[in-house]
């Protein structure tokens, strides 16, 4: 069994790792005095990320995506992450249901998203519908041949720079029947109804929106009528191995700063690393992040291999579940060693603490991902997850 990186792969990582440290860090603190990324600065990062080859890396290259593995996107992503501020987002990541489109709704959203030229948001969560979709109430009622899209929608993420849209609603109002539909975002109809402050500041805001008979036609429909439900569930698939990988990052990076700072930093004569108390802390954080990164990079290689939909779904929650458990206990860790440095905003140790808190929260929240792997548990066996490669028990 080897478990070694092939050589494409190890070259790929280290693309991302180099490109993170010249394109991404030196911007965060932007972030932090602006409150999102300031357009000029966001212009020249996607430039950067054209030139290297780092956009739409979860889309085929027909679609004009670089066409990376689940697995290879995992090794980007895990670099990425190590940005604070939600940076990583400059390096767009399509919806992956536009693949699912049609021709013509390919050709008017996910070729020209691919080329960073189109930015879309995905509109699910309701003031009474977050980590349970089927609770939503945004409707799409036929009337004379078209649709009409009415409901509200709460943190849109990117909502302010996207131009269009992608919204869950019930079509009839039936909630047997979630859809998808595309949106473009100046359509008459879409609202912002206001736009919240969070714990965090990010690459771009979280709106709320409201729509207000918005007339749509057949083509916006994306995928089946009905099949919104399991377009979503492959958005939150996809959505959920990237925080992963991300939060393995986000430990990362914190581990090593506080690593380094535990070794420069003198008290009473001697570095305080040599404290049995910072090095058991130090301890710990490299053993989580050792079974962390262990689990998302055997799950990112399986779902690779497999194309299994059910089983990507049922693994996607546990190491989202995991990863963002992890990074939280790693990065408070991180931020005692530091003492009062980690408290200050300059240090990336403590945008990290503020950015991974809400990991455990959205894309289905840890409580969330609990159920599903209890669920699957009970359908699937215990083997599922305490087998190996195809879950064998």
């Amino acid at each position: 069994m080897d478990f070694d990186l092939s050589q494409p792969d190890r070259a790929l990582q280290q693309r991302a790792r180099e490109f993170a440290e010249a394109q991404l860090f030196p911007n965060e603190m932007a972030i932090e005095e602006h409150g999102h990324l300031p357009q000029p600065i966001l212009a020249t990062i996607h430039r950067q990320v054209l030139a290297a080859g780092f956009n739409a890396i979860n889309h085929a290259r027909e679609h004009g995506g670089q066409g990376l593995s689940l697995f290879q996107q995992m090794l980007v992503n895990e670099q990425f992450g190590k940005a604070t501020g939600g940076i990583w987002g400059a390096a767009w990541q399509p919806a992956i249901p536009l693949k699912d489109g049609t021709a013509a709704q390919r050709e008017r959203y996910l070729l020209p998203s691919c080329r960073g030229e189109r930015f879309y948001c995905f509109a699910i969560t309701e003031e009474g519908a977050g980590s349970d979709p089927r609770r939503v109430r945004t409707t799409a009622t036929r009337r004379d041949g078209r649709w009409v899209l009415s409901g509200e929608k709460w943190f849109v993420t990117h909502g302010d720079v996207a131009d269009f849209m992608i919204v869950h609603a019930l079509a009839d109002g039936d909630p047997e029947k979630p859809t998808l539909f595309l949106l473009d975002k100046t359509m008459p109809g879409i609202r912002v109804k206001r736009t919240p402050k969070f714990m965090h500041n990010y690459i771009s805001e979280h709106p709320e929106f409201t729509f207000e008979n918005v007339e749509l036609g057949d083509e916006a429909v994306l995928g089946p009528v009905g099949g919104g439900l399991e377009l979503t569930k492959d958005w939150f698939v996809e959505a959920r191995l990237k925080i992963a990988a991300h939060c393995v990052g986000a430990a990362i990076r914190a581990a090593e700063i506080a690593n380094a700072y535990a070794g420069e930093r003198i008290q009473f004569g001697r570095a305080i690393r040599d404290f049995q108390a910072i090095e058991f802390m130090l301890a710990d954080m490299a053993v989580e992040i050792m079974a962390a990164k262990s689990m998302l990079y055997r799950v990112a290689w399986d779902l690779t291999q497999s194309g299994d939909r059910k089983r990507a779904h049922a693994m996607a929650s546990v190491v989202k579940l995991h990863a963002s458990e992890m990074a939280g206990r790693v990065i408070d860790k991180a931020l005692q060693i530091l003492g009062g440095r980690g408290y200050m905003r300059e240090n990336p140790v403590e945008r990290l603490y503020r950015d991974i808190r809400v990991d455990r929260i959205w894309e289905g929240t840890s409580e969330i991902q609990r159920a599903v792997i209890g669920g699957q548990i009970r359908k699937r066996g215990l083997g599922l997850y305490t087998g190996w490669v195809g879950g064998a028990a």
